[in-house]
């Protein structure tokens, strides 16, 4: 054998490859997989990138669908020639139609709007939570400061488990992998609100966090946590960028658990009076209720831990009598009283018992992990009294000084508050019950601090033994008290501050002396959900110098000051190129030249329909808005019209306009889309609902129909509403009927009566 290997290497042995040609070859092959793996990492980032774009691009072409009334492939082609008008990458655009639905980024600057737009996209691309946390950090949260993000989704239980995080190193994400009920995360669960401050028991070191809830289908499924190295919170801004950044998580975390789906044992073991817990088949704790978790104190999360570690001394009877069959009364077992257990079936078994059995040195650790909370014990048969270290620190008091017995406590207080604390003694002396009393302690240095005290009798049979409770410094929630009652007069001053604007922008008209077209005609204004700001809808109703008549309706996007600012200009604009007598095609097409030059950038749909009295002639032209609704013996029918494209989206845009002849009797309907609009549903399906309302209504005085409709068409957008009832009278053109020709008549915030121009103020 030796000598074939000789001559296949031709009898040279110099020619045998050594030590460090292998090693050569081995690192050529080290390279090799490293380059093979880069280059499909990044051809993975770029799959990634281009589904992240697939995913911005399809949701503005729905967008598209829905408000130029076109086919998919038709709203595909419109949004890139867009793009190419515009000289903006389809990307860009997107982004911009999506925000411009939205209504939620028209506040910030265009081009953050579109880094926030897309970094959604990006995270709607992803499959996992886990994905989605490093997208966002690197897509977008890193860039306003964040170090670390963590995503938690909730459980049936209200228990957190961690589904994602980005940022933080393995160990402290393994320590956080499942946080029981009762943490300062669940704040964010249960109230629904965002949370911004310094806690730290929240994971991620020193700084700010953000404590921010997700939703889905509109019910809270986790929370999100963003950590900011450095304890200055951040700005306005930097707040909402981050919550718009995180607002999509909530949809990859999966349905919301149904209401209901608690078990039925968690359910009645919280309605116990006393200390209860739910043990598993495996004899981990699956639940306990408030008065438990408060009982276990020293036990830092009961809800996962085995039975044997959170009852170590009376594991060895729990453990036994749990895996029975029969219910079972144990008394006092390993220092807990009057033991019960419960077999509930499948193995599990519920746990109740007394909680007098706690010493009060546990009880004080527990409380000593509250903020300005202090424990107290007096023993009245011995006379020594307790303090706990927070004790000392509520009165101002160094730790070396004597406790002072809740008797005596009387030289410490505001004179006028003394006779509460006799009241207190007297319910805890004499009326052997426990009480409570919120007096001001006067400080050593001289400070004031509202204190509220707590205490309960201590009774050995009918014997009153010792006084126990606590002593709590609420000047923190005194201050707030006093802040919420300053808020609520500055509501107040602010709800006047807008009525005045709403004048100032839409002052009240004059009534009309000579007939508009013998038109009946009613406006009603529905204001927004979010109270107490300026919105956006507008409506017109005026008398050309030719006899006609122009009605008109539209809708800025967005609200605030910037949308009803655009709202006035785009509103009077029209009102004067109305006057030249031109077409509502023409109308509209310069119309949209006023918008694309107004300060701001604004995009707006419109319908503006010109009337004449003498033909009975109605022309109109919309731009991407809903369409008009004719009411005619007794049917209602949607008006088919040409798809125009929204005002301000792109310069030199024609818009062609429909025609249709108005019989007396005739009524029509404008309105914005937050009359018709529902989340969830098609827009054909909320225009077929607004028909058949319509003919339910009848065609009864224009101001009694307006009020009807506004009542049973409801839209769930959070969005303005107008409405502008408009008919022909049966006594014919030129003639006054029904309520006054050219007679425009509102109610609510946005009143208009006569020739007028009406916008929306959302009142607070």
């Amino acid at each position: 054998m030796s000598r074939d290997i000789d001559r296949d290497t031709g009898g040279d042995s110099s020619r045998d490859p050594g030590p460090q040609a292998v090693r050569g070859l081995r690192g050529a092959a080290d390279d090799a997989l490293a380059a093979a793996v880069s280059a499909l990492t990044a051809e993975v980032a770029e799959l990634y990138d281009d589904r992240a774009r697939r995913r911005l691009l399809d949701l503005a072409t729905g967008v598209l669908v829905d408000q130029l009334r076109v086919t998919p492939a038709e709203a595909a082609d419109h949004l890139l020639e867009l793009a190419v008008s515009t000289g903006l990458s389809a990307g860009d655009l997107a982004a911009d139609i999506l925000n411009a639905a939205a209504k939620s980024l028209v506040a910030e600057a265009p081009a953050e709007a579109r880094r926030i737009r897309r970094a959604t996209a990006a995270v709607l691309a992803t499959d996992t939570a886990g994905e989605a946390a490093v997208t966002l950090l690197d897509g977008g949260l890193r860039r306003i400061g964040v170090r670390t993000l963590y995503l938690w989704r909730r459980t049936g239980t209200d228990c957190l488990a961690l589904a994602g995080q980005a940022g933080a190193g393995p160990q402290e994400a393994r320590h956080w992998q499942w946080v029981p009920p009762d943490t300062p995360l669940h704040r964010v669960l249960w109230e629904g609100a965002a949370w911004w401050g310094v806690d730290d028991w929240l994971p991620g070191g020193t700084g700010t966090r953000a404590v921010l809830p997700l939703r889905r289908h509109g019910h809270i499924v986790g929370v999100a946590l963003c950590v900011w190295d450095t304890a200055e919170g951040p700005d306005d801004r930097v707040r909402r960028t981050a919550e718009l950044l995180c607002e999509p998580c909530g949809a990859l975390l999966g349905d919301p658990d149904p209401p209901g789906t608690r078990a039925g044992e968690e359910v009645l073991l919280e309605l116990a009076t006393g200390p209860a817990a739910l043990l598993g088949v495996d004899g981990r704790l699956e639940y306990v209720n408030p008065a438990a978790r408060r009982a276990l104190g020293a036990v830092r999360s009961p809800v996962g831990r085995s039975g044997a570690e959170v009852f170590p001394y009376a594991w060895s009877v729990l453990g036994p009598a749990a895996a029975g069959a029969e219910p079972l009364r144990l008394g006092r077992v390993g220092g807990l009283d009057d033991v019960r257990v419960l077999p509930l079936g499948r193995g599990r078994a519920a746990v109740l018992w007394e909680a007098a059995a706690l010493r009060s040195e546990a009880l004080a650790r527990v409380l000593g992990r509250l903020e300005r909370v202090g424990y107290f014990a007096e023993d009245l048969l011995t006379g020594a009294t307790n303090w706990s270290r927070e004790t000392y620190t509520v009165f101002g008091m160094g730790p070396d000084a004597p406790p002072v017995p809740l008797a005596r406590l009387g030289a410490r207080l505001h004179p006028e508050d003394v006779p509460l604390l006799e009241g207190l003694l007297a319910s805890l002396v004499e009326g052997r019950r426990g009480d409570r009393a919120l007096v001001r302690a006067i400080r050593a240095d001289g400070g004031v601090r509202h204190v509220r005290i707590a205490a309960e009798p201590l009774l050995s049979g009918a014997v009153l033994v010792g006084l126990t409770g606590v002593y709590q410094d609420v000047s923190a929630q005194h201050h707030n008290e006093l802040a919420l009652s300053a808020a609520h007069e500055d509501a107040t001053a602010r709800a006047l501050f807008v009525l005045r604007l709403q004048r100032a922008i839409v002052p009240e008209a004059p009534s009309v002396t000579e007939p508009a077209g013998g038109l009946d005609i009613a406006a009603r204004y529905r204001p927004a959900a979010q109270d107490y700001l300026v919105g956006g809808d507008w409506y017109d109703v005026l008398a050309l110098p030719d006899g006609r008549v122009m009605l008109a309706v539209g809708d800025i996007a967005g609200h605030g000051i910037d949308a009803a600012t655009s709202m006035v200009v785009l509103r009077n604009a029209l009102r004067g190129l109305a006057v030249t007598g031109a077409d509502p095609g023409a109308l509209m097409a310069w119309l949209n030249e006023v918008t694309l030059g107004t300060r701001g950038g604004p995009t707006a749909t419109a319908v503006c329909a010109v009337y004449d009295p003498r033909t009975g002639s109605l022309r109109w032209a919309g731009a991407g808005h809903p369409p008009l609704l004719l009411l005619r013996d007794g049917r209602a029918a949607i008006l088919a019209a040409p798809h125009n494209i929204l005002l301000g989206a792109v310069a030199g845009a024609g818009y062609e306009e429909a025609e249709l002849h108005l019989r007396p009797g005739d009524t029509l309907l404008l309105y914005t889309d937050g009359f018709v609009e529902r989340r969830h549903v098609a827009m054909e399906r909320s225009l077929a609902a607004l028909r058949r309302a319509t003919e339910r209504v009848g065609a009864g005085p224009v101001e009694t129909m307006a009020d009807d409709l506004l009542s049973q068409v409801t839209g769930d957008t959070d969005d303005d509403t107008s409405l502008v009832v408009v008919r022909v009278p049966r006594a014919g053109p030129g003639q006054v009927s029904g309520h006054g020709a050219g007679r425009a008549t509102g109610h609510g915030a946005g009143r208009a009566s006569g020739r007028v121009a009406g916008s929306g103020v959302r009142e607070a």
